[in-house]
Protein backbone atom coordinates (compact mmCIF):
# COMPACT_ATOMS: atom_id res chain seq x y z
CA UNK A 1 0.00 0.00 0.00
CA UNK A 2 1.35 3.63 -0.70
CA UNK A 3 2.46 5.00 2.42
CA UNK A 4 1.39 9.27 2.45
CA UNK A 5 4.57 10.60 4.11
CA UNK A 6 7.93 9.15 4.51
CA UNK A 7 10.90 9.47 6.66
CA UNK A 8 13.23 12.05 6.37
CA UNK A 9 16.14 9.64 4.93
CA UNK A 10 14.06 7.02 4.06
CA UNK A 11 13.29 6.96 0.00
CA UNK A 12 10.27 5.88 -1.35
CA UNK A 13 10.04 2.92 -3.74
CA UNK A 14 11.86 4.72 -7.22
CA UNK A 15 9.20 6.29 -8.62
CA UNK A 16 7.01 6.30 -6.18
CA UNK A 17 5.72 10.09 -5.21
CA UNK A 18 4.38 10.57 -1.60
CA UNK A 19 1.56 13.03 -1.27
CA UNK A 20 2.93 15.00 1.83
CA UNK A 21 6.72 15.51 2.57
CA UNK A 22 9.00 17.22 4.83
CA UNK A 23 10.62 20.00 4.30
CA UNK A 24 11.74 23.54 6.44
CA UNK A 25 9.55 26.39 5.81
CA UNK A 26 10.11 30.25 6.26
CA UNK A 27 6.85 32.11 7.02
CA UNK A 28 6.48 35.59 6.98
CA UNK A 29 5.44 35.92 10.75
CA UNK A 30 8.73 34.81 12.01
CA UNK A 31 11.28 36.54 9.25
CA UNK A 32 14.32 36.84 11.53
CA UNK A 33 17.61 35.35 11.55
CA UNK A 34 18.31 31.66 10.12
CA UNK A 35 18.00 30.32 13.79
CA UNK A 36 14.58 31.32 14.04
CA UNK A 37 12.92 31.75 11.06
CA UNK A 38 13.35 27.87 9.61
CA UNK A 39 10.88 25.42 10.83
CA UNK A 40 10.13 21.83 10.04
CA UNK A 41 6.59 21.56 8.60
CA UNK A 42 4.75 18.61 6.76
CA UNK A 43 3.28 19.99 3.37
CA UNK A 44 1.74 18.77 0.12
CA UNK A 45 4.44 17.20 -1.91
CA UNK A 46 3.96 19.57 -5.00
CA UNK A 47 2.63 18.66 -8.76
CA UNK A 48 4.52 19.01 -11.86
CA UNK A 49 3.72 20.64 -15.19
CA UNK A 50 4.76 19.09 -18.91
CA UNK A 51 7.96 20.60 -18.64
CA UNK A 52 9.01 19.98 -15.25
CA UNK A 53 10.94 17.02 -12.96
CA UNK A 54 10.21 16.26 -9.46
CA UNK A 55 13.50 15.49 -7.97
CA UNK A 56 14.32 13.35 -4.50
CA UNK A 57 16.54 15.44 -2.73
CA UNK A 58 19.67 13.92 -1.24
CA UNK A 59 21.76 17.05 -0.32
CA UNK A 60 21.48 20.59 -0.30
CA UNK A 61 23.89 22.82 -0.59
CA UNK A 62 23.80 26.53 1.68
CA UNK A 63 23.51 29.74 -0.13
CA UNK A 64 23.38 33.44 1.51
CA UNK A 65 20.14 33.98 -0.84
CA UNK A 66 18.08 32.11 2.08
CA UNK A 67 19.51 33.72 4.95
CA UNK A 68 18.04 36.71 3.18
CA UNK A 69 15.05 35.00 2.86
CA UNK A 70 14.88 34.15 6.22
CA UNK A 71 15.69 37.83 7.27
CA UNK A 72 12.82 39.03 4.92
CA UNK A 73 15.17 41.52 3.60
CA UNK A 74 15.89 43.21 1.14
CA UNK A 75 12.50 41.90 -0.08
CA UNK A 76 9.60 39.72 1.45
CA UNK A 77 10.07 36.47 -1.02
CA UNK A 78 6.48 35.63 -0.22
CA UNK A 79 4.62 38.29 -0.87
CA UNK A 80 6.60 38.99 -4.14
CA UNK A 81 5.24 35.67 -5.14
CA UNK A 82 1.72 36.44 -4.24
CA UNK A 83 1.69 39.77 -6.02
CA UNK A 84 2.52 37.57 -8.91
CA UNK A 85 -0.38 35.36 -8.47
CA UNK A 86 1.40 32.19 -6.80
CA UNK A 87 -0.93 31.73 -3.42
CA UNK A 88 1.83 29.87 -0.99
CA UNK A 89 1.87 31.65 1.90
CA UNK A 90 5.26 29.91 2.27
CA UNK A 91 9.25 29.69 1.56
CA UNK A 92 10.64 26.81 0.75
CA UNK A 93 14.23 27.67 -0.13
CA UNK A 94 17.50 26.00 -1.55
CA UNK A 95 18.64 26.63 -4.48
CA UNK A 96 21.48 24.16 -4.99
CA UNK A 97 21.11 20.56 -4.70
CA UNK A 98 22.18 16.58 -5.81
CA UNK A 99 19.19 14.31 -6.08
CA UNK A 100 17.39 11.34 -7.88
CA UNK A 101 14.63 12.04 -10.66
CA UNK A 102 11.44 10.72 -9.05
CA UNK A 103 8.81 11.94 -11.59
CA UNK A 104 9.32 13.85 -15.18
CA UNK A 105 6.57 16.04 -17.05
CA UNK A 106 4.94 14.86 -20.01
CA UNK A 107 7.25 16.95 -22.74
CA UNK A 108 10.67 15.85 -20.92
CA UNK A 109 12.94 14.24 -22.74
CA UNK A 110 16.67 14.76 -21.16
CA UNK A 111 16.14 12.84 -17.94
CA UNK A 112 14.42 10.16 -16.47
CA UNK A 113 13.18 8.37 -13.35
CA UNK A 114 16.04 6.86 -11.62
CA UNK A 115 18.62 9.53 -13.00
CA UNK A 116 21.50 11.66 -10.23
CA UNK A 117 21.72 14.69 -11.21
CA UNK A 118 22.50 17.98 -9.29
CA UNK A 119 20.59 21.34 -10.30
CA UNK A 120 21.47 24.81 -11.35
CA UNK A 121 18.98 27.29 -10.45
CA UNK A 122 18.34 29.63 -13.31
CA UNK A 123 14.96 29.14 -14.15
CA UNK A 124 13.10 30.85 -17.07
CA UNK A 125 9.85 30.33 -19.34
CA UNK A 126 10.09 28.10 -22.25
CA UNK A 127 10.50 29.46 -25.47
CA UNK A 128 11.03 33.01 -23.78
CA UNK A 129 11.10 35.94 -25.66
CA UNK A 130 15.01 36.24 -25.76
CA UNK A 131 15.50 32.70 -26.25
CA UNK A 132 13.47 32.92 -28.96
CA UNK A 133 15.00 35.80 -29.86
CA UNK A 134 18.64 33.55 -30.08
CA UNK A 135 19.71 35.87 -27.16
CA UNK A 136 20.43 35.04 -23.16
CA UNK A 137 17.88 33.88 -21.83
CA UNK A 138 18.65 35.10 -18.58
CA UNK A 139 18.14 38.84 -19.94
CA UNK A 140 14.33 37.53 -20.09
CA UNK A 141 11.80 39.29 -17.46
CA UNK A 142 10.99 35.73 -16.75
CA UNK A 143 14.31 34.79 -15.60
CA UNK A 144 14.02 33.84 -11.82
CA UNK A 145 16.36 32.43 -8.83
CA UNK A 146 15.28 28.84 -7.96
CA UNK A 147 14.98 28.65 -4.44
CA UNK A 148 14.53 32.11 -4.00
CA UNK A 149 12.51 33.96 -6.14
CA UNK A 150 10.70 30.71 -6.55
CA UNK A 151 9.32 28.09 -3.82
CA UNK A 152 9.77 24.56 -3.46
CA UNK A 153 13.96 25.08 -3.35
CA UNK A 154 15.82 22.12 -2.36
CA UNK A 155 15.47 22.11 1.78
CA UNK A 156 12.35 19.61 1.45
CA UNK A 157 12.50 15.67 0.18
CA UNK A 158 11.02 16.66 -3.08
CA UNK A 159 11.77 19.98 -5.25
CA UNK A 160 10.05 20.90 -8.78
CA UNK A 161 12.11 22.10 -11.18
CA UNK A 162 12.52 22.89 -14.64
CA UNK A 163 14.08 20.30 -16.34
CA UNK A 164 16.95 22.43 -17.86
CA UNK A 165 17.89 23.06 -14.93
CA UNK A 166 19.04 19.44 -14.25
CA UNK A 167 22.72 17.77 -15.36
CA UNK A 168 24.63 14.62 -14.54
CA UNK A 169 26.15 14.15 -10.79
CA UNK A 170 29.93 13.76 -11.50
CA UNK A 171 29.80 10.15 -10.42
CA UNK A 172 33.15 10.93 -8.15
CA UNK A 173 31.23 13.18 -5.68
CA UNK A 174 29.47 12.17 -2.78
CA UNK A 175 25.86 13.35 -2.53
CA UNK A 176 26.54 16.22 -0.24
CA UNK A 177 29.82 17.52 -2.13
CA UNK A 178 27.85 17.52 -5.03
CA UNK A 179 25.30 19.70 -3.55
CA UNK A 180 27.98 22.15 -2.62
CA UNK A 181 29.20 23.74 -5.80
CA UNK A 182 26.82 24.70 -8.96
CA UNK A 183 25.30 28.22 -7.80
CA UNK A 184 28.48 29.46 -7.02
CA UNK A 185 30.55 27.48 -9.63
CA UNK A 186 28.42 28.59 -12.34
CA UNK A 187 28.29 32.31 -10.84
CA UNK A 188 32.30 32.08 -11.28
CA UNK A 189 32.21 30.65 -14.57
CA UNK A 190 29.91 33.05 -16.36
CA UNK A 191 31.94 35.83 -14.27
CA UNK A 192 35.28 35.20 -16.05
CA UNK A 193 34.62 32.96 -19.47
CA UNK A 194 31.35 34.49 -20.76
CA UNK A 195 32.15 38.00 -21.52
CA UNK A 196 34.43 38.44 -24.37
CA UNK A 197 37.29 39.72 -25.20
CA UNK A 198 37.71 39.42 -21.86
CA UNK A 199 37.40 35.94 -20.88
CA UNK A 200 39.97 34.02 -18.75
CA UNK A 201 42.51 33.50 -21.31
CA UNK A 202 46.63 31.79 -20.58
CA UNK A 203 48.25 33.81 -18.80
CA UNK A 204 45.60 36.20 -17.89
CA UNK A 205 46.25 37.73 -14.06
CA UNK A 206 43.22 37.58 -12.18
CA UNK A 207 42.53 39.02 -8.96
CA UNK A 208 40.22 36.97 -6.67
CA UNK A 209 38.17 39.05 -4.01
CA UNK A 210 37.71 36.26 -1.08
CA UNK A 211 39.43 34.05 -2.87
CA UNK A 212 38.83 31.54 0.24
CA UNK A 213 34.67 32.05 0.32
CA UNK A 214 32.52 29.89 -1.62
CA UNK A 215 32.65 32.07 -4.68
CA UNK A 216 36.77 32.86 -4.96
CA UNK A 217 37.61 29.14 -4.30
CA UNK A 218 35.73 28.47 -7.33
CA UNK A 219 37.44 31.78 -9.27
CA UNK A 220 40.16 30.06 -8.39
CA UNK A 221 40.54 26.98 -9.63
CA UNK A 222 38.40 27.94 -12.84
CA UNK A 223 41.36 30.78 -13.55
CA UNK A 224 43.73 27.58 -12.97
CA UNK A 225 42.27 25.42 -15.61
CA UNK A 226 42.38 27.40 -17.73
CA UNK A 227 45.87 28.56 -17.67
CA UNK A 228 45.25 31.81 -15.98
CA UNK A 229 47.33 33.48 -12.70
CA UNK A 230 44.72 33.85 -10.11
CA UNK A 231 45.90 36.15 -7.10
CA UNK A 232 43.54 35.97 -3.86
CA UNK A 233 42.52 38.31 -1.65
CA UNK A 234 41.91 37.20 1.79
CA UNK A 235 41.07 38.56 5.50
CA UNK A 236 43.41 36.40 7.12
CA UNK A 237 47.26 34.99 6.90
CA UNK A 238 45.21 31.27 7.98
CA UNK A 239 43.42 31.74 4.40
CA UNK A 240 46.62 31.81 2.43
CA UNK A 241 47.88 28.46 2.23
CA UNK A 242 44.11 26.75 1.69
CA UNK A 243 43.89 29.36 -1.63
CA UNK A 244 47.48 28.36 -2.73
CA UNK A 245 46.76 24.71 -2.69
CA UNK A 246 43.42 25.70 -4.95
CA UNK A 247 45.95 27.10 -7.45
CA UNK A 248 46.03 30.85 -6.61
CA UNK A 249 50.05 32.23 -7.29
CA UNK A 250 50.12 34.56 -4.73
CA UNK A 251 47.76 35.99 -2.16
CA UNK A 252 47.18 39.44 -0.46
CA UNK A 253 45.57 40.19 3.27
CA UNK A 254 43.06 42.87 3.12
CA UNK A 255 44.53 43.86 6.51
CA UNK A 256 47.23 44.92 5.64
CA UNK A 257 45.71 47.83 3.80
CA UNK A 258 43.27 50.57 5.47
CA UNK A 259 42.52 52.83 2.70
CA UNK A 260 39.19 50.72 1.61
CA UNK A 261 35.54 52.34 1.51
CA UNK A 262 34.11 55.03 -1.57
CA UNK A 263 36.65 56.88 -3.46
CA UNK A 264 37.21 60.41 -1.94
CA UNK A 265 36.21 63.37 -4.30
CA UNK A 266 38.58 64.35 -6.65
CA UNK A 267 38.47 67.79 -5.68
CA UNK A 268 39.36 66.35 -1.89
CA UNK A 269 43.23 66.97 -3.12
CA UNK A 270 44.35 65.17 0.65
CA UNK A 271 42.08 62.91 1.04
CA UNK A 272 41.97 61.65 -2.36
CA UNK A 273 46.10 61.35 -2.28
CA UNK A 274 45.47 59.42 0.69
CA UNK A 275 43.67 56.86 -1.02
CA UNK A 276 45.54 56.82 -3.85
CA UNK A 277 48.55 55.97 -2.10
CA UNK A 278 47.03 53.04 -0.03
CA UNK A 279 46.24 52.21 -4.12
CA UNK A 280 49.17 52.15 -5.14
CA UNK A 281 50.65 50.28 -2.41
CA UNK A 282 47.94 47.54 -2.82
CA UNK A 283 48.86 47.81 -7.12
CA UNK A 284 52.51 47.47 -5.58
CA UNK A 285 51.94 44.00 -3.68
CA UNK A 286 50.62 42.01 -6.98
CA UNK A 287 53.66 43.68 -8.80
CA UNK A 288 55.56 41.06 -5.83
CA UNK A 289 53.26 38.55 -7.32
CA UNK A 290 53.98 38.37 -10.78
CA UNK A 291 56.90 39.87 -11.13
CA UNK A 292 56.29 42.76 -13.60
CA UNK A 293 54.88 46.67 -13.59
CA UNK A 294 51.32 45.67 -14.52
CA UNK A 295 47.76 45.88 -13.64
CA UNK A 296 45.57 42.54 -13.55
CA UNK A 297 43.67 41.20 -16.51
CA UNK A 298 40.01 40.37 -14.91
CA UNK A 299 39.07 41.64 -11.65
CA UNK A 300 36.69 39.47 -9.96
CA UNK A 301 34.52 41.69 -7.75
CA UNK A 302 32.00 40.62 -5.16
CA UNK A 303 32.56 42.94 -1.70
CA UNK A 304 31.23 46.13 -4.17
CA UNK A 305 31.36 49.30 -2.35
CA UNK A 306 35.02 49.10 0.06
CA UNK A 307 36.50 47.52 -2.96
CA UNK A 308 35.44 48.86 -6.44
CA UNK A 309 37.75 52.05 -6.68
CA UNK A 310 40.79 49.69 -6.06
CA UNK A 311 39.35 47.23 -8.23
CA UNK A 312 39.02 49.76 -10.84
CA UNK A 313 43.03 51.13 -10.11
CA UNK A 314 44.84 47.69 -10.36
CA UNK A 315 42.52 47.09 -13.58
CA UNK A 316 45.06 46.82 -16.67
CA UNK A 317 44.19 49.07 -19.51
CA UNK A 318 41.75 47.30 -21.92
CA UNK A 319 41.02 44.86 -18.70
CA UNK A 320 38.03 43.88 -16.85
CA UNK A 321 36.23 44.37 -13.47
CA UNK A 322 32.93 42.05 -13.44
CA UNK A 323 31.05 41.72 -10.27
CA UNK A 324 28.23 39.89 -9.07
CA UNK A 325 26.79 41.16 -5.85
CA UNK A 326 28.23 43.85 -3.13
CA UNK A 327 28.56 42.94 0.24
CA UNK A 328 30.01 45.39 1.73
CA UNK A 329 27.79 48.07 -0.35
CA UNK A 330 25.89 49.07 -3.45
CA UNK A 331 27.68 52.52 -4.19
CA UNK A 332 30.34 52.08 -6.28
CA UNK A 333 32.47 54.97 -7.37
CA UNK A 334 35.49 55.40 -9.98
CA UNK A 335 37.31 57.88 -10.83
CA UNK A 336 36.36 58.15 -14.73
CA UNK A 337 39.49 59.61 -16.30
CA UNK A 338 41.00 56.87 -15.67
CA UNK A 339 37.89 54.57 -16.78
CA UNK A 340 38.00 56.25 -20.04
CA UNK A 341 41.68 56.76 -20.97
CA UNK A 342 42.73 53.58 -20.45
CA UNK A 343 39.41 51.78 -21.41
CA UNK A 344 38.63 49.34 -18.45
CA UNK A 345 35.18 47.62 -18.77
CA UNK A 346 33.26 47.64 -15.30
CA UNK A 347 30.33 44.92 -16.33
CA UNK A 348 27.63 43.03 -14.23
CA UNK A 349 26.87 39.72 -14.11
CA UNK A 350 24.27 37.46 -12.11
CA UNK A 351 24.57 33.78 -11.95
CA UNK A 352 24.52 31.80 -15.28
CA UNK A 353 22.16 30.17 -18.35
CA UNK A 354 22.51 26.33 -19.45
CA UNK A 355 25.54 26.71 -21.74
CA UNK A 356 27.85 27.84 -18.60
CA UNK A 357 26.25 25.35 -15.92
CA UNK A 358 26.98 22.90 -18.14
CA UNK A 359 30.77 24.38 -18.48
CA UNK A 360 31.21 24.65 -14.44
CA UNK A 361 29.65 20.79 -14.40
CA UNK A 362 31.86 19.82 -17.12
CA UNK A 363 35.00 20.98 -15.36
CA UNK A 364 33.79 18.90 -11.87
CA UNK A 365 33.28 16.02 -13.76
CA UNK A 366 36.81 16.48 -15.06
CA UNK A 367 37.88 16.96 -11.98
CA UNK A 368 39.50 20.33 -12.94
CA UNK A 369 37.51 21.82 -10.19
CA UNK A 370 36.58 21.05 -6.73
CA UNK A 371 33.46 21.52 -4.98
CA UNK A 372 35.80 22.70 -2.33
CA UNK A 373 32.92 21.32 0.46
CA UNK A 374 33.55 23.16 4.35
CA UNK A 375 31.28 20.88 6.05
CA UNK A 376 27.91 19.09 5.89
CA UNK A 377 25.30 19.33 8.34
CA UNK A 378 22.61 16.60 9.25
CA UNK A 379 19.03 18.09 8.20
CA UNK A 380 18.27 19.12 11.88
CA UNK A 381 20.91 21.40 11.60
CA UNK A 382 20.07 22.92 8.33
CA UNK A 383 18.97 26.68 10.27
CA UNK A 384 22.51 26.02 11.88
CA UNK A 385 23.64 26.03 8.98
CA UNK A 386 22.39 29.25 7.78
CA UNK A 387 22.79 31.11 11.23
CA UNK A 388 26.60 30.06 11.00
CA UNK A 389 26.70 31.89 7.29
CA UNK A 390 24.58 34.71 8.51
CA UNK A 391 27.44 34.95 11.35
CA UNK A 392 30.33 34.70 9.29
CA UNK A 393 31.15 31.88 11.32
CA UNK A 394 32.01 29.50 8.35
CA UNK A 395 35.82 29.44 7.60
CA UNK A 396 36.25 28.49 3.84
CA UNK A 397 34.51 26.76 0.90
CA UNK A 398 30.74 25.60 0.44
CA UNK A 399 28.87 23.75 2.45
CA UNK A 400 25.74 21.13 2.41
CA UNK A 401 23.08 19.84 4.11
CA UNK A 402 21.92 16.12 4.12
CA UNK A 403 18.50 15.86 3.00
CA UNK A 404 17.51 12.14 1.97
CA UNK A 405 20.90 10.99 2.24
CA UNK A 406 21.48 9.61 5.95
CA UNK A 407 25.50 9.50 6.37
CA UNK A 408 27.85 11.74 5.21
CA UNK A 409 28.99 9.94 2.17
CA UNK A 410 26.77 8.24 -0.39
CA UNK A 411 24.60 6.71 1.53
CA UNK A 412 20.42 6.33 2.13
CA UNK A 413 18.00 4.17 3.18
CA UNK A 414 15.48 2.36 1.11
CA UNK A 415 11.96 1.77 1.55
Amino acid sequence: MKKELYDIGVAPPLGEVPAKMHGWLIRADRFGEPIKAFKKEVIDTPNISENEVLVYVMAAGVNYNNVWAGLGMPIDVIATRNKQGESEDFHIGGSDASGIVYKVGSAVSNVKVGDEVVIHCGTWTKECEMEKAGKDPMYDSSFHIWGYETNYGSFAQFTRVQSHQLLPKPKHLSWDAAAAYMLVGATAYRMLMSWAPNNVKKDDVVLVWGGAGGLGCMAIQIAKAMGAKPIAVVSCESKIEYCMQLGAVGCINRNDFDHWGMLPHWDDEQAYNDWAKGARKFGKAIWEIIGEKRGVDIVFEHPGEATIPTSIFVCETGGMVVICAGTSGYNATMDLRYQWMRQKRFQGSHFANDEQAIGINNLVMEKKVDPCLYKTFNYDQLPDAHQMMYENKHAHGNMSVLVGATDFNQGVKSH
